[in-house]
């Protein structure tokens, strides 16, 4: 139990030995108090494919392919389509039709995927990855070619294809970001800070309204955070459905605002998806184990600021040795 509800637990008559191994009175031991909280939100850097000649001159210079010659103009295989420079999903194969144009084309984009600015010619729109800001290509309006009227002419050459039930392929080096909640975060730390493939893990505070939150004020619940965790990791190593398969086998998922005997808002269960593509993963899982019995209370929501904790609370489990007793590993899918 966490210090912001000793006195619950002393209320309810619980064994003083168990609140000599609590998480937070641990950590206050060791650290000497609580410090104060960092200042600035942790940097988030983002890295990219390496890309060709030709792709740097469509896609960072704006240039555009010759029609009828890129790989995605007959191309029919179910799917998304990715942003060849940072893999985000941006049109999905139920959207693309035939223009007769030379380009692929979509009548429709991933919500929040696109977006679109003014084209240096001043006439035209040009359209671009939201997440890294690839030039795709323009959108055309009331060309009257399906109902919904839209035209997103895309260079197939800023574009990669992710097969239908299959998840693309990512290029080594390139690291990815997810962010989890699901109780006290020493306990999630230690479990993803020994998966393959995880490059870092960060203990910190999302999901809130105040920024850079003190320890002590998120357990005040006043702040409307929750404790999380930031993974950074390979994703040509380990997947995100794999890390998210994880966080549901070391957590009990059907646990409304507590984990074990961390009772509080503050430790609500949340998948915080970066992307669509993070969130389907997370909706399928969920999905499953519903058709399995569970009674899944876990939310998604859509990633916002993350405030890295106090120093003290970064690889607590390391640090001082201990094992973590609010968050033991179940297996619930076939792996």
């Amino acid at each position: 139990m966490r210090i912001c509800k000793v006195a619950q637990l002393m209320a309810a008559g619980m064994l003083f030995s168990f609140l000599l191994i609590s998480c937070a009175k641990a950590g206050e031991n060791d650290d000497g108090g609580i410090r104060e909280s960092h200042k600035d939100v942790k940097e988030k850097t983002m890295q990219y494919r390496a890309l060709t000649p030709e792709e740097e001159r469509v896609i960072i210079g704006k240039g555009t392919e010759m029609p009828f010659i890129g790989k995605y103009v007959e191309h029919h295989e179910d799917g998304t389509y990715v942003c060849r420079r940072c893999d985000q999903p941006l049109f999905r194969s139920a959207d693309k039709f035939d223009s007769g144009t030379g380009w692929p084309s979509f009548d429709d984009e991933i919500p929040d995927a696109v977006s679109r600015k003014t084209d240096a010619d001043g006439r035209r729109t040009e359209i671009l990855c939201a997440r890294c800001g690839a030039h795709l290509g323009h959108v055309f309006l009331d060309e009257g070619l399906t109902e919904k009227n839209v035209r997103h002419c895309v260079n197939s050459i800023s574009l990669d294809f992710k097969p239908a039930g299959r998840e693309a392929l990512k290029p080594t080096g390139v690291h990815e970001k997810a962010i989890f909640a699901g109780g006290c975060f020493w306990g999630m730390e230690y479990h993803f800070g020994k998966a393959k493939g995880v490059i870092a893990t960060t203990v910190g505070y999302t999901g809130g309204t105040r920024p850079n939150p003190t320890y002590r004020e998120v357990c005040s619940e006043t702040t409307g955070h929750a404790e999380a965790l930031e993974v950074e990791f390979d994703p040509s190593i380990v997947s995100y459905e794999d890390l998210a398969k994880l966080f549901f086998e070391i957590h009990d998922p059907t646990q409304l605002d507590r984990q074990g005997p961390d009772i509080g808002s503050q430790y609500r269960s949340v998948v915080y998806y970066a992307d669509e593509t993070q969130k389907a993963v997370a909706e399928k899982l969920i999905g499953q184990l519903k058709q399995k019995g569970y009674n899944v209370v876990t939310s998604l929501e859509k990633a916002s600021a993350f405030y890295p904790a106090e120093e003290y609370h970064q690889d607590y489990y390391e640090k001082t040795g201990h094992q973590p007793y609010c968050h033991i590993y179940q297996k619930r899918f076939d792996h």
